[in-house]
């Protein structure tokens, strides 16, 4: 095995049991815990080895630590990131990216970290933003701060990319109740209460959409600031069919963390049909004195589902909420 390199080939890495650092993510705490703000960097990579290299040099020169996910890459881009300083933990087999920030997360809290910043790859992010990104984490105004393309006066960002990113924007925005103006980024910083706090469930590219899920979830704020994108190298997966899976799960989210929403509306919706045809097939019995049969069916079985689809959504939300009530932590506890 390559010197600085760990295999991990299930894509976890053990970690102790979480532990609060109460107000840990103000400047003035930090200070009196560490003697100075300890900043680590995780960069998820599967066959990068174009721009690794770059990317930790220049990411070493604004972090204490950049510890580079090799997600089952079949190139160099493990050998080239260790190379350059980075730490590596690789994956025996690619997973996707919220499986490698997973991997990432439970390997920083083993660490004496004060800071947590995720940076993508293919050099696409500039790291001198890095001091910007967690600012607000540094002055205790933020757990969880987006890197956001869209706040620059000018953004260089590709016509169809913009468009996804509007499509997400508002998907994610609404579904999660935790509005941003770049859903998508992979730019983000996060404090130790937030690294404590969170897990993913996505292995895909979903994983940014969830962090706004989560943060509704676990009561942590969220800031943006301005950070400079360019794009170096042309997509790895054609555009359409990396949107649908990221639309895919965004709706698999949206049925974990708000089943009433996702099952509760459709179903409400298909009673209002089924109510509808039973209004339309009495209209047409009374005028003709003659049931239509089939229309009466159609009605009655969407009403029947739209009945279930109601009353699952309404349990699965209690459900949920007694889950997270029993799990959440008591104070003194």
């Amino acid at each position: 095995m390559t010197p600085g390199i760990r295999q991990n080939g299930d894509g976890t890495h053990g970690a102790p049991a979480a532990v609060l650092f109460g107000d840990a993510n103000t400047v003035e705490a930090m200070v009196q815990r560490a003697g100075e703000v300890q900043v680590a960097v995780i960069v998820p990579a599967y066959n990068e080895e174009r721009f690794i290299g770059s990317v930790v040099l220049k990411t070493l020169k604004h972090a204490d630590i950049v510890l580079v996910v090799d997600d089952g890459s079949t190139d160099g881009t493990a050998e080239i990131a260790a190379a350059a300083g980075a730490e590596v933990i690789r994956h025996g087999q690619n997973i996707g990216k919220g499986a490698a920030l997973n991997t990432g997360f439970c390997w920083a809290r083993t660490q004496d970290i004060d800071v947590v910043v995720t940076i993508d790859a293919d050099g696409q992010h500039f790291p001198e933003d890095l001091p910007a990104v967690i600012q607000p984490i540094l002055a205790g105004q933020a757990d969880i701060v987006v890197g956001s393309r869209y706040l620059q006066v000018d953004w260089d960002v590709p016509r169809h990319r913009v468009l996804g990113h509007r499509v997400f924007n508002t998907v994610t925005n609404q579904l999660s109740g935790v509005k941003v103006t770049d859903s998508q980024s992979g730019f983000r910083a996060f404090s130790c209460r937030a690294l404590m706090a969170i897990s993913f469930a996505s292995e895909g590219f979903a994983v940014e959409s969830e962090m706004q899920f989560l943060a509704r979830e676990h009561d942590l704020r969220i800031a943006e600031v301005p950070v400079t994108i360019k794009y170096l190298d042309k997509p790895k997966r054609p555009v359409v069919s990396h949107g649908l899976m990221v639309l895919n799960g965004i709706l698999r989210l949206m049925g974990q963390h708000r089943p009433l929403l996702y099952f509760g509306a459709p179903g409400v919706l298909l009673q209002l049909v089924g109510l509808f045809g039973f209004i339309q097939a009495t209209d047409t019995y009374y005028a003709t004195n003659t049931l239509p049969v089939p229309a009466t069916l159609i009605a009655g079985l969407t009403l029947i589902l739209g009945t279930l689809g109601f009353f699952t959504g309404l349990i699965l939300h209690s459900v949920r909420g007694l889950l997270l009530n029993v799990l959440k932590p008591r104070s003194g506890a």
